[in-house]
């Protein structure tokens, strides 16, 4: 499975299964299937009511249409947090190459280099770009910094961040009250990806940065994984208590 090498904010990399050429284009296919069905349904509807036959309102019509169709994309990615309907039933959605979700302008740009990568014409540009590029981006992800990624649902216990901790565990590091969701997720991305990958740099540099983040040492007796599951436990624990 090929994959993209997300640095994030934390400068620790992190590999995520990365959407083909195959998938971009089934996801816009679905969406252009989308407008197409709408069209006819309004057809349909305008014709049995009456209400087509207007010069005045068919233009107003056709205008509305025709911004929908294309601001559709735009909209759907900052609303939908990265996917439109085509992308959300094929489990992809746009990020940024940091990790995080792509900000407002992000979104823009890729929506305003669809002209570049998808004229009306061809395809070519932006398929070909797709097809050869690293991260499998399109002119428009190279600009904006995003890529699309595949999205994997955590169903299953051992990949859920936020695991019940016993009310009875009491917590080794006060300090780890000054770490967010986003924190503690990503530590457990690091976790996830060395179980598959054993690399333990990962843990290395993940444990280094949090422990200087939080102006702590790595304790005797504890190697830098059970740091990090240690820390993961704490947090679980103290917010709990805060509920």
């Amino acid at each position: 499975m090929e994959t993209v090498k997300v640095n994030t904010s934390q400068h620790i990399d992190i590999d995520y299964p990365v959407a083909g050429l195959g998938e971009r284009v089934a996801g816009w296919l679905i969406d252009i299937g989308l407008f197409i069905a709408v069209f006819f349904v309004f057809l349909i509807v305008f014709s049995m009511t009456g209400l087509s036959g207007s010069g005045l309102f068919d233009t107003i019509m056709l205008i509305i249409y025709g911004a929908g169709y294309v601001f559709y994309d735009l909209l759907c990615e900052v609303f939908m947090n990265g996917q439109s309907i085509g992308k959300r039933l094929l489990k992809i959605k746009v990020i940024s190459l940091d990790g995080a979700q792509a900000s407002l302008g992000q979104y823009f740009i890729r929506w305003v280099f669809r002209i570049v990568d998808f004229p009306l014409t061809a395809w070519v540009g932006g398929l070909i770009c797709v097809a050869v590029s690293e991260n499998k981006q399109r002119i428009g992800d190279i600009v904006a910094g995003t890529t699309l990624i595949k999205t994997v649902p955590r169903t299953q216990f051992q990949h859920i961040a936020f695991h019940p901790v016993a009310e009875e565990y009491n917590p080794v590091f006060a300090s780890v009250n000054q770490m967010t969701d986003r924190d503690i997720e990503l530590i457990h991305e690091v976790l996830n990806t060395y179980y598959k990958t054993r690399n333990h740099d990962l843990v290395y540099h993940m444990a280094a940065r949090v422990s200087n983040h939080l102006g702590i040492v790595v304790p005797n007796g504890m190697n830098e994984l059970e740091f990090l599951k240690t820390l993961i436990m704490d947090y679980n624990q103290l917010t709990s208590r805060s509920i």
